[in-house]
């Protein structure tokens, strides 16, 4: 019989009601596409674009809703009251009090669980145009320019391909430019309709975007009504510029099966081109209120502060195995904190690789960021509730999550709302710098070095240092980089990904094109196969990365490829995580693109994390992939930065502090050599089966004579023997031959 996993509903619902005022101490405080730059420099120049043309209508903008920023705390998320209570959490379906422990504190703070109802809310959830819920077939147009500007591509922040003549344009575009055009959605149900989202064309080229509209509505697209403003159309005004998306919220719901966005102004040197968005609930019948509610209790998107305080709750559930700590501060003074989840959290344990999943370095994609709070929240009921496979996890792992690498970045984007943060908004750190491709280019260094035949003589292929002028406190590293980098060289990783969005597919190294001004170029690595398995061990126990009938995010079909490709293959980029991990230290790092939609709404997240659950549990699973071992002397000493050198790999790993270490590797028969310096080297074969679980693979390695001899006189402040053996032979027989 199958075990029926715990219900999600009662500890998730917890975490998300806890939006009191917590006594939490904050600190103090070249790879990009064209359009995220273009779209920064609109947002600066948004008062500067022409003004609406004149329509005849009521009072221009009475309805419309422009970039409305809701408060960081609304009145549905304030907790009623504040005392002192006890400390074990109860069941939030009972509406009863739940308590919170502080860290560092012994004070609690109680919440009052809160009811959230779809009434007190202006405006439904948006209905899925730009997560692809909403499908091509649902998408009509009066009239279409070319059929890569048709409906289908009408979604709002949908990407354009670099090129205006191929089929991923970005925007809908009509045929020709006059009032009576109009893009319909079918929601093919009876739908509450409370709103419209739209932006311009995305384009490098052209300057396309609507100004002002009308919005139409029908129970049989024959019949059409124009919603109203007492007697006369209501006009909606629309965007100023392609990029910023603009959200007009109706005067009143209205109900229908269809909608249609009828556009009646647009930019006078432009064309009719619109992205859009519909907010919308299904009517009762189609749709259960009481689900809708339960899904917005226990998946909220919340301000980064409460991402620690949810954090703490999982860790007062399972303190025995999980334990937070901050790896460092944002440059806005926000610290970066991780989630440790071992069964003996704060210790490294010989023969026990470390795992991590970071998300969120483009604040912005936030998609990852939600995945890995449920994900330590799925691990702690899941222990809890005896399920032998995370418990193995647990036991045999030591995993680190850090979900926000730039919360500076998650607070912008969180301010102006899911559907309104555009494509890039929270994208960069607070001052201005891409964090996941902000790291020393090592890739350069180490061809630069094989092409000057340095290695293994003067440099190795692994461990490549990082440039001094990179150190240097004028380079423009931000801070968030420098803690991750930290991080990084502080602890044994053997694994790890960091979580984007944007788009459905795993990415692996190299993401630096090897010749020079090429934007794509397959660029392997030495360790290529185990970097193609473990990009497809994650794409295919996802649910939709490597499903050939689903439509494309944007522009690339990367389900062709099985849901993964190179970096470089994608588009070049230098000084990537993923590159610095992999030549720095020992740990083999992949991108994993979770969702089309950057900044799903809470709705939305269900699904998502349906559709990445098994996937993020396969995946940390193959930590467990390839050798393992000690490296130790001959009295047993463990030793560290001992290298571990595969034949036929050009790439080595070397030895933990305590002498153990993990070599990532696909089934086979691999010759594996240790050494070290002062240690003589040793040799053995060593086979990687198809089952999960690290082969065993040990070294003992002693000292060669000449460097134990060395050892002694050096201990015992004599001079170090620096003349070869047989310089030192050659002398002596001179001297005997003298009678000396």
């Amino acid at each position: 019989m199958t075990r029926q996993s715990p219900s999600f509903l009662t500890p998730l619902a917890l975490l998300v009601l806890l939006v009191g005022f917590a006594d939490l101490q904050l600190g103090s405080v070249g790879a990009d596409e064209d359009y995220n730059v273009q779209e920064l420099l609109t947002r600066n120049a948004f008062n500067q674009v022409h003004e609406l043309e004149k329509t005849p209508s009521s009072k221009p903008g009475e309805h419309e809703q422009e970039r409305q920023i809701p408060a960081k705390i609304s009145k549905e998320r304030t907790p009623q009251s504040t005392k002192k209570a006890n400390k074990t959490p109860t069941d939030m379906k009972s509406g009863k009090s739940i308590n919170v422990s502080l860290v560092n504190s012994t004070k609690f703070v109680k919440f009052k669980a809160m009811a959230i109802c779809l009434s007190p809310y202006l405006e439904c959830p948006p209905m899925g145009l730009e997560s692809l819920k909403i499908d091509d077939f649902q998408l009509h147009a009066s009239s279409t320019k070319r059929y890569g500007l048709g409906a289908h591509r009408g979604r709002l922040n949908i990407q354009a391909g670099l090129y205006e003549d191929d089929l991923y344009d970005g925007a809908w575009c009509a045929g020709r430019d006059d009032p009576l055009q109009w893009f319909e959605v079918d929601a093919r149900r009876l739908t509450k309709f409370t709103g419209v989202i739209t932006q311009g064309r995305n384009s490098l080229w052209s300057s396309d975007w609507v100004t002002s509209y009308k919005v139409m509505i029908s129970n049989d697209s024959h019949t059409w009504m124009t919603l109203k403003n007492g007697s006369d159309d209501l006009i909606f005004r629309s965007n100023r510029e392609k990029e910023i998306p603009i959200q007009n919220i109706f005067p009143t719901p209205v109900v229908a099966r269809y909608i249609r966005v009828n556009p009646q102004s647009w930019f006078s040197s432009g064309s009719i081109c619109m992205r859009v968005e519909i907010l919308g609930c299904p009517m009762p019948g189609d749709f259960s209120t009481e689900s809708y509610k339960i899904r917005l209790h226990f998946f909220f998107l919340m301000p980064f502060i409460y991402c620690l305080q949810l954090m703490k709750v999982v860790n007062e559930m399972c303190p025995n195995i999980t334990r937070i700590y901050n790896i460092g501060k944002s440059q806005g003074g926000l610290k970066l904190y991780a989630f440790e989840i071992s069964d003996n959290p704060g210790e490294h344990e010989v023969g026990e690789p470390e795992f991590r999943y970071t998300a969120g370095s483009h604040g912005n994609e936030v998609l990852g960021r939600e995945l890995l709070l449920l994900l330590m929240q799925f691990m702690c009921l899941e222990y809890l509730s005896g399920n032998q496979r995370i418990r193995h996890l647990v036991e045999e792992t030591r995993i680190h999550l850090l979900p926000s690498v730039n919360p500076d970045g998650y607070e912008k984007a969180f301010e102006v709302g899911s559907e309104l943060s555009g494509w890039s908004l929270g994208r960069w750190s607070n001052n201005g710098i891409d964090i996941h491709h902000n790291f020393p280019d090592l890739s350069s260094v180490l061809w630069e070095a094989e092409a000057k035949k340095l290695i293994p003589r003067k440099m190795f292929n692994h461990h490549v240092p990082i440039p001094e002028w990179y150190q240097s406190q004028n380079t423009s590293v931000a801070l968030e980089t420098r803690a991750l980098m930290a991080w990084m060289e502080k602890m044994p990783f053997v694994l790890g990904s960091n979580l984007q969005g944007g788009e459905l597919v795993v990415t692996f190294p190299y993401d630096r094109t090897r010749s020079p001004g090429v934007t794509r170029e397959q660029t392997p690595t030495p360790d290529d196969h185990i970097f193609r398995w473990l990009a497809f061990s994650y794409a295919s126990t996802h649910r939709l990365m490597t499903d050939a009938s689903r439509r494309v995010c944007h522009t690339e079909d990367f389900a062709k490829e099985d849901g993964t490709i190179n970096g470089a293959s994608w588009h070049t980029a230098a000084g990537s995580m993923n590159d610095f991990s992999y030549l720095h230290t020992n740990c083999f790092e992949l991108s994993m693109f979770v969702g089309c939609d950057k900044f799903p709404h809470e709705n939305e997240l269900p699904e998502e994390w349906e559709n990445n659950r098994e996937s993020l549990l396969v995946f940390m699973e193959q930590v467990h992939r390839g050798i393992k071992g000690v490296v130790r002397d001959l009295q047993g000493r463990g030793i560290a930065n001992a290298i571990i050198s595969v034949e036929g790999i050009n790439h080595d790993v070397r030895t933990a502090a305590d002498g153990d270490y993990w070599r990532l590797l696909n089934p086979g028969e691999y010759k594996v050599t240790a050494r070290a310096h002062g240690y003589a080297s040793a040799s053995k074969k060593c086979e990687v089966g198809y089952e999960i679980g690290a082969t065993r693979c040990d070294f003992k390695i002693g000292r060669p004579n000449l460097s134990r001899i060395r050892e002694i006189m050096e201990k015992f402040n004599k001079q170090p023997i620096k003349l070869p053996v047989r310089q030192l032979q050659t002398h002596r027989s001179g001297e005997r031959l003298l009678g000396t």
